[in-house]
């Protein structure tokens, strides 16, 4: 195998082997190396798939062999966030309870989508309990560490996968978002990724969490990967009942077409007064470096996270009250007493919340008459240290879990698409990654990927190198 081949890059793979200098065996062999070389300071992977992904990369090579033009995504190997079905593997969502029940019949719909494109799923990503929590520190599989400082979480719920990807064993892998969850990982560990709009991707054969505010999506290590990756998955899937029927927004095309065109603005009021000192150091070079100008601040965003909270307690608490009742001493301890507590909401907080929501995301939408694409931290501190129970945003301290969705949950909470951008953290003297949001009215992916990459360009955001 040539070294030239940066296996760590979808594009690279993809061209590789249909440029005839790389087989999908020989790509799985470095990743199974990779693995096996990282996988211990990182604790990202559950569970590896080895018998599925060599039959896998046995597919795409006999195709290459008999002259068949090869899968958009031919080849490339990828971790998937362990509440996606697997057939004939039970559906963990990072729990003992759940994992002892009955294999899945079938593929989740994502990971069919991403075998028909030619990709090789090798392994099931780490994750919080449930996918209830911001740090991915599970008392059944242990913590999963940041790659970039092993001392440090690597944010949740989708840690493990967001790790598979900072640390160079995949190119690319499958989480999903209620109230941050690829979004926090991505900031914490260095590496793009997508939070689409609600309902652009099918979340059917993902163990949900809250229904009205689950998304899925992929993480990457530059933009081009994260828009081959995500427009491989787009499609509509009339049995979800999330999913809406659009046409596909084909993104990779729309990457060359520059930003000239669009407005882009800085998102200001609770996302700045929540924000320590390196997300606002990552937001002010981004700012400079687009030559933004205009400012917006959404009304009562700290209403907006509040109400995310009882909508995940109460949904949370119902999908799993026979778990809290026949299971309480398997579940996770940092999950399961948040569980009961959402069980005993009332519903009239359940009820005002969501009359909220529906105001609060209209006054959103008001916000993007003057502006196409805003810009706003995904975290508000760099990854804290393992086990901490709090951290210091501006003088308070606050508690270090729930802390990390601070700047996220206003933003699913409504629904919007998202792209996650890592900074370039050493260039700014931050010792740490952190992340950058960039955010869209529904259904404007492209958007926030056209920035991304005008930022990726300018050499402001780029991915942790796996091999620092």
């Amino acid at each position: 195998m040539t070294d030239a081949v940066n296996v760590c890059s979808v594009a690279s793979i993809v061209a590789a082997l249909n440029e005839r200098t790389l087989t999908a065996g020989q790509v799985l062999e470095r990743t199974w190396a990779r693995m096996d070389a990282t996988e211990p300071q990182h604790n990202a992977l559950t569970q590896r798939l080895r018998e599925r992904a060599a039959q896998d990369a046995a597919v795409i090579d006999r195709q290459r062999a008999d002259g068949v033009a090869l899968p958009p995504l031919a080849g490339v190997p990828y971790v998937a966030k362990d509440l996606f079905d697997v057939a004939g593997i039970p559906t963990g969502a990072g729990s003992r309870v759940l994992k002892q029940g009955r294999p899945a019949s079938d593929d989740a719909v994502l990971i069919q989508k991403l075998t028909t494109a030619g990709a090789v799923l090798t392994a099931l990503g780490n994750m919080d309990e449930f996918a209830y929590g911001f740090t991915t520190e599970n008392s059944h599989y242990g913590a999963t560490r940041n790659p970039a400082d092993a001392d440090r979480v690597a944010g949740g719920s989708s840690g493990g996968s967001a790790a598979a990807v900072a640390s160079g064993m995949v190119p690319f892998a499958l989480g999903s978002d209620t109230n941050g969850s690829i979004r926090v990982p991505s900031s914490f560990c260095g590496v793009f990724g997508i939070k689409p709009t609600f309902g652009r991707l099918s979340r059917r054969g993902a163990y949900p969490f809250v229904a009205d505010l689950d998304h899925v999506g992929p993480f990457a290590r530059s933009t081009l990967d994260l828009a081959m990756v995500y427009d491989a998955l787009q499609g509509h899937d009339p049995f979800d009942p999330a999913s809406v029927d659009r046409v596909s927004d084909m993104t990779v095309p729309d990457l060359e077409r520059g930003i000239e065109d669009l407005r882009i603005g800085v998102l200001g009021g609770y996302f700045d007064e929540w924000a320590g000192t390196e997300a606002q150091a990552a937001v002010a070079h981004a700012v400079q470096v687009l030559g933004v100008e205009r400012s917006v601040t959404w009304p009562r965003a700290d209403l907006a996270r509040a109400s995310a909270f009882l909508i995940t307690g109460a949904s949370g608490g119902a999908l799993h009250r026979e778990h809290v009742r026949d299971s309480y001493e398997q579940l996770e301890p940092l999950s399961r007493d948040r569980l009961i507590a959402g069980l005993l909401q009332p519903a009239s907080w359940f009820m005002q919340a969501q009359r909220f929501r529906r105001w609060f995301f209209e006054r959103v939408m008001e916000s993007f008459a003057d502006v196409d694409v805003l810009i706003a931290p995904a975290t508000p501190c760099c990854a804290p240290l393992i086990d901490s129970s709090t951290v210091e945003i501006n003088g308070q301290l606050l508690p270090a879990r729930a802390a990390a969705g601070l700047l996220t949950q206003p933003v699913s909470f409504i629904g919007l698409p998202v792209v996650a951008a890592p900074v370039n953290h050493r260039a700014l003297g931050i010792g740490l990654p952190i992340g950058l949001q960039l955010i869209a009215p529904p259904w404007r992916e492209s958007w926030c990927l056209r920035v991304a990459a005008a930022l990726e360009a300018s050499g402001a955001v780029s991915a942790v190198n796996p091999n620092a």
